[in-house]
């Protein structure tokens, strides 16, 4: 199957959380699913790094999308024309493009969050 994780699932997985929960862990470390980190996380991360907000990195970005092992996933024109299509609901940029992607790429999307969870798209509950 194919997944695409929000950044904060993708900040669980390096941080190696408790709150992650043991099933998405199991399918994060399932080398026969496709995992997909966006080039939107890594944008957000950078901003929130900028910001000096609070998410805790042991190394620099690119080396946590390299030590993931994740497929990246760069954004293409595809997704952003998916983003006129969708419902008014979240108005979060990352989180609508992550949306996009997820349905365009027909990606289960791993997140926590619930305003995420009332698109009409495959979601893992976090």
């Amino acid at each position: 199957m194919k997944y695409l994780v929000d950044t904060h699932i993708f900040l669980w997985w390096l941080n190696e959380e408790e709150q992650l929960k043991t099933s998405i862990k199991s399918i994060l470390s399932d080398t026969d699913n496709i995992i997909y980190v966006s080039v939107v996380t890594a944008w957000e991360m950078s901003l929130k790094l900028r910001a000096k907000r609070k998410i805790k990195l042991k190394s620099t970005i690119e080396d946590c999308f390299q030590k993931a092992g994740f497929e990246i996933l760069d954004i293409r024109l595809p997704h952003v024309l998916q983003l006129a299509k969708l419902q008014d609901v979240h108005k979060d940029p990352f989180d609508r493009m992550l949306i996009a992607q997820a349905n365009v790429e027909e990606a289960t999307l791993i997140t926590g969050d619930e305003k995420i969870w009332k698109y009409d798209i495959p979601i893992l509950r976090a």
